[in-house]
């Protein structure tokens, strides 16, 4: 009998991969009847996945878009953010948060990291220029930031803050939902996140307004949906009052995010489940940090991303190969930004990044999704152990 591959990369070597995407039979099936409409884009599976974003995350307007950078992107543009501006985000991120800054003209200020890897609210003080406009903190792993301290910050120095959610489907602080804490929240929905539309973003906001402009800028600023327009009058009378882009999500994927949202608790409670197991077999290992829990945060557990100290005995690198070689994938979230040739050209950095020069030496991801077995998880920490010295 033929071995099955698990891998996504086809190496039947691996019994562990990093990320299994959840993809049901009924995924399948809301898709192919997504497919038989004869409105494939701006449609009401939109309309539908759009409202049952914004009941989760308790927004009043959530606004789909193809991608979490497009969301980032059409939220600074909308919040009149551009050229001469300056923009405040964690150097230890994706570069798609970068991106969506420079996408704007303005510049990226790379601010330092505390313990848990999220955003420092002392980095961001000490980042603020007179041309700061934003900040973007970004939930990492699926924990909050200290979100009532960045608040504060951005109030004193009237700042706008926009979260970039794309880790943190589902997180909370003190029950209120990340994204809803500053002007706009920023969601990903790409195949690694804890729920996915394959490609696929949303903004989450309570401004009327800017949810406004979001959604005409999505669609190359006009002002009428492709619905409104062939419901009455005539289908080419419409106004484009400022320049959009082409970010629309299509009714195919918007069905898969309605089918995908139904489980988010569940599929949430799994990640915690297998984080919980991670935590308890490798936190007595010396040399190895495991990520701290908070009552006040619910974590949602995107990432395990643990710490090899020196008393380990290995470095990251050379653990990276060694799970490797025993067919377990894992990975680093994330390389700093500062290392990286184009940001070392147009990003600023004013004060010392620290935390996040110490951190991307020693972090490591581990694998984590919601169908991962105790069987895979304990080949990952059995390894873990016998490869200390």
């Amino acid at each position: 009998m033929k071995k099955k591959i698990v891998d996504a990369f086809n190496d039947a070597s691996i019994k562990v991969p990093f990320i299994i995407p959840e993809i049901t039979e009924n995924d399948k099936d809301v898709m192919l009847n997504a497919l038989n409409s004869r409105l494939l884009t701006d449609g009401p599976k939109l309309r539908k996945f759009e409202l049952l974003f914004a009941k989760l995350t308790g927004a009043k307007f959530a606004v789909g878009v193809s991608n979490g950078t497009a969301a980032l992107h059409l939220s600074l543009k909308a919040m009149g953010i551009g050229k001469g501006s300056e923009v405040i985000i964690p150097d230890l991120t994706f570069v798609a948060t970068a991106s969506s800054v420079l996408l704007t003209g303005a510049t990226p200020v790379l601010a330092d990291v505390d313990k848990d890897l999220n955003i420092s609210p002392s980095s961001i003080k000490k980042s603020i220029t007179t041309k700061t406009k934003a900040i973007i903190p970004v939930h990492f792993a699926g924990k909050s930031c200290k979100m009532n301290e960045i608040i504060s910050i951005a109030r004193k120095n009237k700042i706008l803050v926009i979260e970039d959610c794309a880790h943190a489907i589902g997180a909370k602080v003190n029950s209120k939902h990340v994204g809803t804490f500053g002007q706009a929240g920023c969601f990903s929905f790409y195949p690694t996140k804890n729920f996915t539309t394959i490609e696929g973003g949303m903004v989450i906001t309570n401004s009327k307004n800017l949810a406004e402009s979001i959604r005409s800028a999505r669609n190359h600023g006009i002002t009428k949906t492709l619905a409104s327009r062939f419901s009455s009058g005539k289908p080419w009378d419409y106004d484009v009052k400022n320049y959009g882009y082409n970010y629309r999500l299509d009714e195919i994927r918007a069905s898969l995010g309605i089918s995908q949202i139904k489980r988010i608790k569940k599929m949430n409670l799994l990640r915690q489940k297998a984080s919980d197991y991670y935590s308890k077999n490798l936190r007595n290992i010396e040399g190895i940090i495991v990520p701290n829990k908070s009552m006040s945060m619910e974590h949602v557990h995107h990432l395990y991303v643990i710490r090899i100290t020196s008393k380990y005995g290995i470095t990251r690198d050379v653990l990276f190969q060694r799970l490797l070689k025993a067919g377990i994938r894992t990975s680093v979230h994330y390389k700093p930004l500062h290392r990286f040739t184009i940001l070392k050209k147009v990003s600023k950095v004013i004060d010392k990044l620290s935390n996040s020069v110490d951190a991307y030496s020693e972090i490591l991801s581990l694998p984590i999704y919601p169908t991962i077995s105790k069987k895979q998880q304990d080949l990952v920490i059995n390894n873990i152990k016998k490869c200390k010295i």
